[in-house]
């Protein structure tokens, strides 16, 4: 695909984590747990961790919780995973992060929201949050939302524009509140001593055309490293539908630098669902690679039988399963496309534009499937045992294609790359 232009940005470290134009797009995600409960918490961040969440968020809403951070970071550390654990505060970040200053320590950044975070003692308050943030050399996320929005300011440029010859809607004003509301933080974060590449915004919308329209201005006027996400997006589809609506259109536009898909889980669900469909956004869009895709049609009066489905199937759930793997030994394979077709009308031409492919027969069609690598036919299969035999082929495929990583142990090693293809 061609290379995205990104708005150019500084780079802020989190942790081991680099967030900026300069580097990839990154994934994060949030626990869902009572941060007090290490062990529970400590399991949702490992499982989002492996799932490839690179930045994790854990409320620290009270002392409870901020006693439990330490203890939940190095129950991660000890699981053998690196990732930064965010600390999210609202209201009495200031009181935590000064009491206990062991959570501080362990924490790779705070977010602080502008609009909750003092009252009217609102920037003696935001000043001690920064003042932990600097005495520990950690990073900051200023991170505005409209259903938190700085009151203060946004009465203030409310009755401001009711005073105008041309007065703009309520909407208008409060999307220009929510952009001063993250740059006056900044600003002031600055003047506190923050070093202009430890900060990073976001402000966040539940609306799709809102979550646009307010990025577009934000990116407009910064350099800072924006993070981005539909703010309650909401359940299922619905969730997975809009966060991808409102994402895509700033990527494309070489906006945001780190996302989160804030999907509402249902009761017991996975919350690992929201990392993957980050990930996939990215991917779709050619930002990132992280899986092998696969290419599959939807099947239509020549597909009667659920056979090339339920292939599709089992393709999808082996490259899963085999990734863990690959991913350490076999460099480039994430970038692989496969191709399951169930007729001859695409299924020759798809399975041609894929890496590898296999064209299944349709209802009435002869019953012969042929495989494709590189564009050019490999073998035709035949018979009950299509699968196995493709995923040999596939397997064979991997192994010619995706050299093996060097062991970094061995005198000399050095990464090996894919195999030209």
């Amino acid at each position: 695909m061609p290379a995205i232009p990104r708005r150019r940005t500084v780079t802020a470290r989190i942790g081991g984590v680099p967030v900026g134009s300069g580097h990839p797009v990154v994934v994060q995600s949030m626990t869902n747990t009572d941060t007090a409960d290490i062990v529970q918490t400590a399991r949702q961040v490992v499982a989002l961790a492996r799932a490839g969440s690179e930045l994790v968020r854990v409320t620290v809403n009270n002392e409870s919780a901020a006693q439990a951070v330490p203890a939940i970071v190095d129950a991660v550390d000890r699981a053998g995973l690196t990732v930064p654990i965010v600390g999210d505060f609202h209201y009495n970040g200031h009181l935590l992060l000064t009491r206990y200053p062991d959570c501080a320590r362990a924490l790779s950044k705070y977010r602080i929201n502008p609009g909750n975070v003092g009252g009217k003692r609102q920037d003696e308050h935001f000043r001690a949050i920064v003042d932990v943030a600097l005495a520990h050399d950690k990073p900051v996320r200023i991170g505005v939302n409209w259903g938190s929005l700085d009151q203060q300011l946004l009465t203030a440029m409310m009755d401001a524009n009711a005073r105008s010859a041309q007065p703009m809607s309520a909407r208008d004003v409060t999307m220009r509140a929510m952009v001063e509301s993250a740059l006056q933080s900044a600003a002031f974060a600055e003047r506190a001593g923050m070093a202009h590449d430890r900060i990073v915004l976001s402000a966040k919308v539940s609306g799709v055309q809102d979550l646009i329209e307010v990025y577009r201005m934000l990116a407009a006027r910064c350099d800072y490293p924006l993070h981005l996400g539909l703010t309650e997006a909401g359940l299922g589809t619905k969730g997975v539908v809009a966060s991808t609506a409102g994402l895509a259109v700033l990527l494309q536009e070489g906006i945001g630098d780190t996302i989160r898909v804030s999907l509402t889980p249902a009761p017991g669900g996975d919350r690992t669902e929201e990392v993957r469909v980050a990930q996939q956004i990215l991917q779709s869009m050619g930002l990132r690679s992280f899986t092998p895709q696969v290419t599959s049609c939807p099947g239509c009066g020549r597909t009667t039988s659920t056979f090339f489905q339920q292939m599709a199937m089992d393709i999808q759930e082996y490259l899963q399963q085999k990734m863990p793997v690959w991913r350490e030994e076999r460099p480039g394979v994430a970038e692989m496309k496969v191709a399951v077709m169930g007729c001859i009308v695409n299924g020759p031409g798809e399975s041609k534009h894929a890496d590898i492919g296999i064209s299944l027969p349709g209802t009435f069609e002869d019953p012969k499937a042929p495989v494709y690598a590189d564009g050019r036919l490999l073998v035709t299969l035949k018979g009950e045992r299509i699968v196995p035999e493709f995923l040999a082929i596939l397997e064979d495929y991997v192994a010619s294609h995706y050299g093996v990583r060097a062991d970094p142990a061995m005198p000399g090693a050095s990464p090996a790359e894919p195999a030209a293809r």
